[in-house]
């Protein structure tokens, strides 16, 4: 994440390959309004988007971003030169319903295993 002054320019790289940004974000903005800024860009044609910021995952050198930490925070202290833009992707997933916990379980209690010895 570089940046000027505490200023990091970032780019969200969502599933399909496409892109959200690069935008500035001061070092003391939360991943939870990273999410925010996210969702109120997402595309709107996509298929599957998340209806809120707890469908969403942040990722960016390798891990998951926490939404109570800040962008500052979170930092890599490897590959952020002053000039890059910082790279993180965007994993959406949305809740399990109760109909979808019990469709799995029903799944589960109707299996048969045979053992040969």
């Amino acid at each position: 994440m570089a940046g000027n002054q505490g200023q990091f320019e970032i780019k969200f790289r969502l599933t399909d390959g496409s892109d959200i940004g690069p935008k500035n974000f001061p070092a003391a903005t939360s991943i939870a309004t990273l999410k925010e800024s996210i969702l109120a860009q997402w595309p709107k044609e996509t298929e599957n988007g998340p209806r809120t910021i707890k469908d969403m995952k942040l990722i960016s050198g390798g891990k998951i971003l926490e939404n109570n930490r800040t962008v500052g925070e979170c930092q890599s202290p490897l590959g952020d030169a002053p000039g890059t833009v910082t790279t993180m992707h965007v994993v959406v997933q949305h809740p399990v319903t109760e109909k979808e916990k019990k469709a799995a379980s029903k799944a589960t209690q109707n299996k048969c295993m045979c053992v040969i010895l």
